[in-house]
């Protein structure tokens, strides 16, 4: 969920003590293995609080998926303006999660970091109109209050690509109230939390998906440096077959591990994060990504996302290489996507 209130904070707060002092729920933590060796210590920096978008890499540890790689995982909240990127670039953290869109601005702003891992396929970024509107397109959207924060690569783009006839875009409040309040609004949010939100306070609203309009980075994707999969590529390996497992089970079988997550950020409920995951869902298995190919990332994808940061100035042509920013190496076989070129990343 990306609203933030004072509430919000303070849970989080509260959720971090909650760790600290234990809720009698954690899951077991690894063993020392046949040859005793100790397990090996990871910590995971999140790209905001612990939500279903995270769901897959908390099933992980839940189901005991890191143990039994043989990893000891610390799963760290994050917040508004995390600086996952830089904490891994700076190996503050062995891996982090964020998205792809900030995985390429973050390489042109000087930081060697690869991603190894694209759970979500289909970006939740989405824009709410009020149901009754009777909007169901971008086209349709006129004479509106657009609730966004137009400086984001997504709105930029959104922007460029729209006439948006009469309407007044103004920055995103932060809670779903005014738009409950005004019929002439829109808001941005993630399709797996603001629109459960506006239905939980008695409002119904219709979703339009960024990535329709093309703007399609992959979500919460597994980030590691350069330098980690240089010196530790036997760790990344663990990381990833289990992280994969891990969101494997999530889609399958969420209910343990939204408990848990609820247990780390009270606010949010279980049914809320029960929403979440069928909502995130068909996100991560699509047409082109069945369940066997989970993960996977192709080339085209990322070479198209460069092109539109580009386009909306948040990068500048030259500046990265979207073949260096991703690679398959972690991933099964399996996984990879079928077809040739398409599916390059660093090499091994």
């Amino acid at each position: 969920m990306r609203i933030v209130t004072v509430t919000g904070l303070l849970t989080a707060v509260i959720a971090l003590l909650l760790v600290g002092c234990g809720t009698g729920n954690e899951p077991a933590g690894p063993s020392a293995d046949a040859e005793g060796n100790a397990p090996i210590k990871v910590r995971l920096a999140l790209n905001w609080y612990p939500e279903a978008e995270h769901g897959g890499y908390y099933a992980a540890l839940v189901n005991g998926y890191y143990a039994d790689e043989g990893l000891d995982v610390e799963i760290i909240p994050g917040g508004p303006n995390s600086p996952v990127i830089q904490r891994v670039a700076r190996g503050d953290v062995e891996f982090g999660i964020e998205n792809a869109d900030r995985v390429l601005v973050g390489r042109a702003q000087g930081a060697d970091i690869v991603t190894v891992m694209a759970p979500i396929q289909t970006n939740p970024q989405c824009l709410m109109v009020h149901a009754e509107s009777g909007i169901e397109s971008f086209e349709e959207l006129k004479d509106l209050t657009l609730m966004m924060s137009s400086g984001a690569p997504w709105a930029i783009y959104l922007q460029k690509q729209l006439p948006l006839e009469g309407c007044e875009i103004v920055p995103n409040p932060g809670s779903v109230a005014q738009f409950l309040a005004n019929k002439e609004t829109a808001q941005q949010g993630y399709v797996f939390s603001e629109p459960y939100v506006v239905r939980e306070k008695g409002g119904e609203a219709r979703p339009l998906m960024i990535a329709d309009l093309g703007y399609n980075p992959y979500t919460s994707v597994l980030i590691v440096s350069s330098k980690q999969i240089e010196q530790n590529a036997e760790v990344v390996q663990k990381m990833v077959r289990a992280s994969v497992r891990g969101w494997k089970a999530y889609l399958e079988s969420p209910e343990e591990t939204n408990r848990y997550i609820h247990e780390q950020n009270p606010e949010m409920s279980v049914d809320i994060l029960a929403f979440g995951a069928d909502q995130v869902r068909p996100l991560c298995i699509t047409a082109e990504v069945p369940l066997d190919r989970l993960g996977t990332m192709t080339a085209d994808r990322w070479q198209t996302m460069a092109d539109q940061l580009i386009e909306v100035d948040a990068i500048e042509a030259g500046q990265v290489t979207p073949s260096e920013a991703f690679t398959l190496e972690f991933l099964d076989p399996v996984a990879e996507p079928s077809t040739g070129e398409a599916s390059t990343g660093t090499d091994p």
